[in-house]
């Protein structure tokens, strides 16, 4: 059995169970033989090699499933975070759909966009776990050559469809985001660098929306109110963790959020046009009529 089909194999045995919340041996093996038939390829299994694409599972994925011996079906212990887990378990759905069958391209339309700089992952991850310093060149948009950084990786983020190293920069001893699409040349250093105890940089991340940290900056209250159709979609994605709901009838959803008023943000508010309305803090209201009042001067 190929390499391909047995991590197909994999990903389908995570997908039924998933799907049936728990299922039996004979209920699993009746499910990868229809999809064996599908797609043509060969995912049927016996007891013994089952037993062992579980160990593989959890030791690939960090899916762990069990067995229940009471009820005698087998079924995925949620053990890692609700969000972690949503985001793992799209990757697979996304990589299911683009493995059934190369015909299935046709039906599918991606974005035309740049690499985003995933290959970085793995090195990456491994210097934040053994707080080992890296090395990298970074081409900044306005300058017209890249530039060597020496930086405490610190953590990945994704923002806006585009991910980025977090880190605190060994030149000034700031914390700085470097999208990860425009890096290269990385290499991880044998230096180890020192863990702060009392720094958290999910804590200093807290209030941000995008990649701007502001100097010495208190976050606001920030009060929005929408259309009850643009609403919805606020709803079913919310702008920020803090957003909390305010009021939500017929005539307006109205949320508040904590956060720093920032170009990212700032840029946020002005793509929803007129279907949101800001209540506070004037701060925002103010620089967003100034924002408005030059753009009509290009008209």
């Amino acid at each position: 059995m190929s390499k391909l089909e047995t991590t197909k194999r994999y990903i389908l045995i995570i997908k039924k169970l998933r799907k049936s919340k728990g299922a039996t041996f004979a209920e699993i093996s009746d499910y990868l033989q229809r999809e064996s038939e599908f797609q043509g390829l060969n995912f049927t299994v016996s007891l013994r090699t089952f037993q062992r694409d579980l160990a593989e599972i959890g030791s690939i994925y960090g899916i762990y499933i069990k067995y229940d011996f009471s009820e005698k079906y087998y079924f995925i212990e949620d053990e890692f975070e609700l969000d972690f887990s949503d985001r793992m378990y799209e990757a697979f759905d996304v990589y299911h759909a683009l493995n059934v069958r190369e015909q299935q391209s046709q039906y599918i339309h991606f974005e035309k966009r740049r690499s985003q700089g995933t290959e970085h992952f793995y090195g990456i991850l491994h210097a934040i776990r053994n707080r080992l310093l890296i090395t990298f060149s970074y081409q900044k948009y306005y300058k017209d050559h890249p530039e060597n950084r020496i930086v405490e990786p610190l953590m990945l983020k994704e923002f806006k469809y585009r991910w980025y190293l977090v880190a605190r920069d060994t030149y000034d001893d700031r914390i700085k985001f470097y999208a990860l699409d425009r890096l290269t040349n990385l290499e991880e250093q044998t230096k180890h660098y020192e863990e702060n105890a009392d720094f958290d940089i999910n804590e200093h991340l807290k209030y941000c929306f995008g990649i701007i940290i502001p100097d010495d900056e208190t976050p606001y209250e920030i009060v929005l109110s929408f259309e009850p159709f643009q609403g919805k979609y606020i709803k079913s994605l919310p702008l920020h963790s803090s957003q909390k709901i305010l009021i939500d009838n017929e005539k307006e959803l109205r949320i508040s959020l904590l956060l720093y008023l920032t170009h990212d943000f700032f840029m946020e508010v002005l793509s929803m046009g007129d279907t949101v309305k800001v209540i506070k803090p004037q701060k925002l209201v103010d620089e967003l009529k100034k924002i408005y009042k030059r753009a009509l001067k290009n008209y």
